[in-house]
């Protein structure tokens, strides 16, 4: 008798156990999970129409030629000269004009971003995000019995993290070090000291912060705010923001989220290279650029990666995401909406590049900058209710400024800048 009732328990424990993988795994299927780029993975062709989105999808031989002869055929005709250097001349109007319609409903927040860029956030917050995150779900789980990925997602970002930095590495005010460089700038407060004296002489927006931050092309603020959320209990940080559409910026100024003790929003065309930003060069720990760089014309690119740079800490990071080669945005365009090789115009007036990841790599090497992440997302997207499926391609890179190294010993930082 005691034996029947053991087999019985083993085998009302193996079916529980059985139920419960299989929770766990629908469950997984119907989250956004994983970093870097999501882990939904389309194994079984007859279920593509169960999600909106799968992850990571490779493309046959002839999806690739189909894309490639479609971008030729929709390239066929370019756009005249003379309606090409109006686009130019009057970028910031059709922004504007994009804004002044749209106002702040056409994105969503971006509130992905900590997920595949947590270097936006100072080490420490980034503990304490991951922490309150574990937390949550450890409630939620106790609550609700349910599974969750976001403990998963930390722990990825974390193992990402060390594989790029090392388990030796350190961070001192923002930067990334090894530890005898970390010992050698907490040995040698004179820098600190000097900045402190400089601060008091000179004063700009976030002058006394110890972490900054810049979004170019921030619009409505899709950034801006789910940034600003987490920033505001974060002290000692601080946020600026730009767009050279004046309308964009009066919408993130205007916002109830707005607050200047934590932000500055300012109008500037990036690609004038004899304006002035409102902070001083290499002060900023990261400078986020997400689907701006493809609004700009090719031949100015390089200028404006350029120049950025130079506003970079050493050690400092640029995290870009923006259009892929071959993206189904790029192959709907018709014929006379092409205004150079990739470079398209819309209905609206604005613009549009689709790169490579060979482009975004030699762009920011040139700059530099050194590579820490430069990933093609090809994801399948699509349309359950009209059974479309859509091709869509993405670039997402991290770049790091390289530290001061002194040429006598290349393990130790040169002097550093007052406001570092």
């Amino acid at each position: 008798m005691g034996s029947l009732n053991k087999m019985n328990f083993i085998t009302r424990l193996s079916a529980l156990c059985l139920r419960k993988s299989k929770m766990q795994q629908r469950h997984r299927s119907s989250r956004r999970p994983a970093v870097p780029l999501g882990s939904r993975i389309l194994t079984d062709p007859s279920k593509v129409f169960e999600h909106n989105m799968w992850d990571h999808v490779q493309w046959s031989q002839e999806e690739e030629e189909n894309a490639k002869e479609k971008a030729a055929e929709n390239s066929l005709v370019k756009v005249q000269w003379e309606d090409q250097d109006k686009y130019e001349r009057e970028a910031s109007k059709y922004w504007n004009e994009f804004y002044k319609i749209h106002k702040n409903n056409f994105f969503k927040d971006r509130n992905w971003l900590f997920l595949e860029f947590p270097e936006i956030l100072p080490e420490k917050r980034r503990e304490e995000l991951k922490t309150e995150q574990r937390s949550s779900e450890h409630t939620k789980i106790n609550s609700t019995n349910s599974f969750s990925h976001k403990n998963e997602m930390s722990e990825e970002g974390e193992k990402y993290w060390k594989k790029n930095y090392g388990g030796g590495s350190t961070s001192v005010q923002g930067y990334v070090y090894n530890k005898k460089q970390a010992k050698s700038l907490t040995d040698n407060p004179q820098g600190k000291n000097r900045g402190e004296e400089l601060g008091r002489l000179e004063s700009f927006p976030g002058s006394d912060a110890t972490y900054r931050i810049l979004e170019v092309g921030c619009g409505a603020g899709n950034s801006v705010f789910p940034i600003l959320k987490v920033l505001c209990n974060t002290p000692g940080t601080f946020l600026y923001c730009c767009d050279f559409a004046s309308g964009a910026v009066e919408l993130v100024k205007s916002h109830s989220s707005y607050n200047s003790a934590w932000c500055s929003a300012f109008v500037h065309d990036v690609c004038d290279d004899a304006l002035p930003y409102p902070f001083p060069d290499e002060i900023l720990d990261v400078i986020l650029l997400v689907f701006v760089l493809s609004t700009i014309h090719p031949d100015r690119m390089q200028g404006v990666v350029n120049r950025l740079a130079k506003l970079l800490k050493p050690g400092g990071m640029l995290l870009f995401r923006d259009y892929g080669r071959y993206n189904t945005a790029q192959l709907r365009f018709k014929k006379g909406h092409c205004l150079s090789e990739n470079f398209y115009v819309r209905g609206d007036g604005t613009r549009v590049y689709f790169f490579t990841k060979d482009e975004v790599w030699n762009m920011f090497n040139l700059a530099g900058l050194t590579e820490v992440q430069n990933l093609v997302d090809q994801r399948l997207q699509v349309n359950r209710k009209k059974k479309v499926k859509m091709q869509r391609v993405w670039i997402q890179s991290k770049f790091q400024k390289p530290l001061l190294l002194s040429l006598n010993n290349p393990e130790e930082t040169t002097e550093r800048h007052p406001y570092r």
